[in-house]
C-alpha cells in the first residue's frame, strides 16, 4: 500500500489538465514549480507511465497523463465523499437524501440543482452516487434497501420499472483533434461513414453509448478504437488525436470554445436525447427528493421559455 500515490500529487496532475500547464497547477497548489515537477516525476515512477511532455515552452500532459488525470479526478471525488461521510458520522448525522446520477448529469447539471436545493433546505444532507445510466437505473429500481429515491439518467429510453420526467435535453456531437482530417472537411458527416470509423467511445451501459448505438443502428459499425469509462478520458484521448469521439454537448463545450476539440457537422444522424429524472414506479418522490425534482423541472421550464 506504500506504493499508492498521494492525493496531493494526483490533485496536481488533475490541475495540470484543468489549468493547462504545470506552472499554473503549481501556483494553484501554493508550491514552487520545481517542487511540483518533482512530485509529478515521483508519480511517474510509481505508475510506470510518462505523464508530462516536457518542452522548452513548458510541460503538458501526455496521452497517458490525460487518462490518468481522469482516473485521478474520480479518486479525489471519492476521497472528498469519504471526508463528507466521516464528518456526517462525527456529528451524528446521515444524508437525508440519497440520489444517483449519470456522469454527464452529475458533472454539468446537478451542481446547480443541488445548490438551489441547499438554499431552499440548508439542513438537507445529500449523498450522491455517480454511475453510468444503466447502473443508476439498477440502483433506483433496487428497492428501499438501497436507499436511492431519485436518479438521473441520459439514455434515449426509460428503464423498465421506473417512472420518469424529462429534466433537460442534450445533443451528442462528433469531435476531433484540430490536426485530424475531419477538422477541415467541408461536407457533413453521414451515418455510414461515422459507423465505419473506429471511434473513442464511452463504455456500454452509459447513456452516451446507448444513444450513439441507436443512431448508427442499421449500419455495420467498426470496433471502437478505445472504450473508456468517463467523459474526461474520452475527451483526453480525442484531443490527443487517438480517433474521433462522440460525446455530450455539455461535456465538450469548454474544449470547443478553446479550440482543443473541433466539432464535425453531421447529416442524417439523430444524436438528440432527453435527460430524465427517474424513480421507482408507484413510489412518488417525497420530502427533499420531491423538492429536488421540482427544482429540475422548473429549470427545464425556464430553459424552454
Amino acid at each position: 500500500m506504500s506504493d499508492l500515490p498521494d492525493l496531493e500529487s494526483l490533485r496536481l496532475l488533475v490541475d495540470v489538465d484543468r489549468l493547462g500547464s504545470l506552472g499554473q497547477a503549481a501556483r494553484a497548489a501554493g508550491i514552487a514549480q520545481p517542487s511540483a515537477s518533482k512530485r509529478i516525476a515521483l508519480l511517474e515512477r510509481r505508475l510506470g507511465l510518462p505523464l508530462l511532455e516536457r518542452t522548452p515552452r513548458g510541460s503538458t500532459l501526455t496521452p497517458q497523463g490525460v487518462m490518468v488525470a481522469a482516473w485521478a479526478s474520480q479518486v479525489l471525488a471519492a476521497a472528498q465523499e469519504l471526508m463528507r461521510g466521516a464528518e456526517a458520522v462525527r456529528h451524528g448525522r446521515e444524508a437525508h437524501l440519497h440520489i444517483a446520477a449519470s456522469m454527464t448529469v452529475a458533472e454539468y447539471l446537478l451542481p446547480r440543482w443541488l445548490g438551489e436545493l441547499q438554499s431552499r433546505e440548508p439542513q438537507v444532507q445529500v449523498g450522491l452516487d455517480v454511475q453510468n445510466s444503466a447502473e443508476v437505473a439498477r440502483l433506483v429500481g433496487g428497492g428501499i434497501e438501497l436507499g436511492i429515491e431519485l436518479g438521473f439518467v441520459e439514455g434515449p429510453s426509460v428503464p423498465q420499472g421506473l417512472a420518469s420526467r424529462v429534466v433537460a435535453t442534450d445533443r451528442l456531437v462528433v469531435v476531433v483533434a484540430p490536426g485530424h482530417p475531419w477538422a477541415r472537411r467541408r461536407t457533413a458527416l453521414l451515418a455510414a461513414e461515422l459507423a465505419a470509423t473506429p471511434l473513442v467511445v464511452r463504455e456500454r451501459g452509459s447513456g452516451t453509448r446507448e444513444t450513439l448505438d441507436r443512431a448508427l443502428a442499421g449500419h455495420e459499425v467498426a470496433a471502437p478504437r478505445l472504450e473508456l469509462g468517463s467523459n474526461a478520458a474520452v475527451k483526453g484521448a480525442a484531443s490527443e488525436g487517438a480517433a474521433p469521439a462522440v460525446l455530450s454537448g455539455y461535456a465538450v463545450a469548454g474544449e470547443l470554445a478553446t479550440g482543443r476539440l473541433i466539432e464535425v457537422q453531421t447529416r442524417g444522424i439523430d444524436l438528440e436525447r432527453r435527460l430524465r429524472a427517474v424513480w421507482r414506479r408507484g413510489r412518488t418522490p417525497t420530502g427533499p427528493a420531491a423538492t429536488l425534482l421540482r427544482i429540475t423541472l422548473s429549470a427545464t421550464s425556464a430553459t424552454r421559455e
